[in-house]
C-alpha cells in the first residue's frame, strides 16, 4: 500500500490490551462475537472507515495464503469513533456500514479458533477520504486494501493474541 505517511490512530479495546491475550468470549470457543473498538487520530476529511482482522500465524505457506481474514467492516460512518462489542452480529445494528467476505466465504465476524498454538489477531482500522463502491459479495481483504490505495488518511492496529484450552 503507499498510504506510508497516513496519519497514526490509536486503537484500543475494554475487551483486551495491545499484545494481551483475547478472552474467550470473542472467540470460536465462547459467544464469537466481535470486541468493542475505539480509536482517535483522525484528521478531517474522512469519509469513512474500513476493519479488516486478521491471523497472521496460520499453518498455511504465505505464498498461498499470508493471512487468514476473519472480520472485514468497511463504510462506517466517518463521524464513528468507535464501535461496541458485538457490533453488527445481527447485521443492523449499524445499517450503514457494510461486512464484506471473510476468509470463511462468509460475512461477519468469525473470532480467533487457532488450529494449535498461539496466534496474533490484528485488528487493522483505517481512516479513508473515500467511501467504497464494493457490494458485500465482492468485498474481500483483497478487494478492500486495493480500493483503499492512495486514500488512508490515517491508520491504526491492536494486537491481540489467543490459544485454545484443550
Amino acid at each position: 500500500m503507499s498510504d506510508t505517511f497516513a496519519k497514526k490512530l490509536i486503537v484500543k479495546s475494554t475487551a483486551f490490551n495491545e499484545g494481551g491475550m483475547i478472552p474467550k468470549e470473542y472467540t470460536c470457543d465462547g459467544e464469537n462475537v466481535s470486541p468493542d473498538l475505539s480509536w482517535k487520530g483522525a484528521s478531517a476529511g474522512v469519509k469513512s472507515y474500513a476493519i479488516l482482522v486478521v491471523d497472521p500465524d496460520i499453518p498455511i505457506p504465505k505464498f498461498l495464503i499470508p493471512e487468514w481474514v476473519h472480520w472485514v467492516v468497511y463504510n462506517i460512518p466517518p463521524k464513528t469513533t468507535s464501535i461496541p462489542r458485538a457490533f453488527q452480529k445481527d447485521l443492523s445494528s449499524a445499517p450503514s456500514a457494510e461486512q464484506g467476505m471473510t476468509s470463511y466465504k462468509k460475512p461477519g465476524y468469525k473470532g480467533p479458533c487457532p488450529p494449535f498454538g498461539t496466534h496474533r489477531y490484528i485488528f487493522k482500522v483505517y481512516a479513508l477520504d473515500i467511501m467504497l463502491e464494493i457490494k458485500p459479495d465482492k468485498a474481500t481483504k483483497k478487494t478492500i486494501l486495493k480500493a483503499i490505495d492512495g486514500h488512508v488518511v490515517a491508520y491504526g492496529e491492536l494486537m491481540g493474541k489467543y490459544k485454545r484450552r484443550k
